[in-house]
């Protein structure tokens, strides 16, 4: 078992991301440990910062027993490597060839530029975009930010999709801006029909953790 300073229980050093491997692996003459994918760093990350339990009103009006605040893993340094490098490949997998990746600000913003940062890395450049839930009533008056023309393919991020209703008035706005709209990718799904909803409209969801997958034996 790891704790989350790269050492294990009985203390022995491992490398982090960032220090050469692509997992985390024990250092060299020590006794060999599971490996910790970039997914499972995230996961770990994301229970120890941004899941909490209690009673909580979600912004849909239903009531919870916990509640992800997921900018409190996306929006830290070591977040914002992990959801880079873990969103970066399951965009690539999915085959869906996107140009540009955004959503509503703000919850979107630190995903996206994210995997925007490491997709340049990787030789595969996507651009970012923000969408707001309106338009500026000052400068260019505009709703969406990031350059974005006819022969964008945009990718709609969302961070944790609840409902989907949301995501779902982003899309609109961009298929409103003459855009192609090619999926939607949510870094934690806990819907219950989002992907009905998406499917209904003609795109596929992508999602990084189901909310099953992510609190399984950690409910208290």
């Amino acid at each position: 078992m790891l704790d989350w300073l790269g050492v294990s229980c009985n203390g022995q050093r491992l490398k982090r991301i960032g220090e050469g491997n692509e997992d985390l692996r024990p250092s060299e003459g020590q006794d060999t440990v599971p490996a910790m994918t970039h997914r499972d760093q995230l996961k770990h990350l994301l229970l120890e910062r941004s899941v909490r339990f209690g009673n909580f009103t979600l912004s849909s009006g239903a009531s919870s027993t916990y509640y992800i605040d997921a900018r409190r893993t996306t929006m830290s340094a070591e977040g914002q490597v992990l959801v880079g490098q873990v969103g970066y490949e399951m965009v690539r997998k999915s085959g869906l060839e996107p140009t540009h990746l955004g959503g509503l600000t703000m919850g979107a913003d630190p995903i996206s530029y994210a995997i925007a940062h490491r997709s340049h890395l990787e030789g595969h450049p996507l651009d970012g975009f923000s969408v707001r839930k309106e338009a500026k009533h000052h400068g260019t008056g505009n709703r969406i930010e990031g350059g974005l023309d006819s022969s964008s393919r945009c990718l709609v991020i969302e961070d944790t999709l609840t409902t989907g209703k949301s995501t779902l008035s982003a899309v609109e706005a961009l298929r409103e801006h003459g855009v192609t709209m090619v999926g939607v990718l949510a870094l934690v799904d806990r819907s219950d029909n989002a992907e009905d909803l998406f499917r209904e409209v003609g795109l596929p969801l992508l999602s990084i953790f189901s909310v099953q997958e992510l609190l399984e034996e950690n409910q208290p």
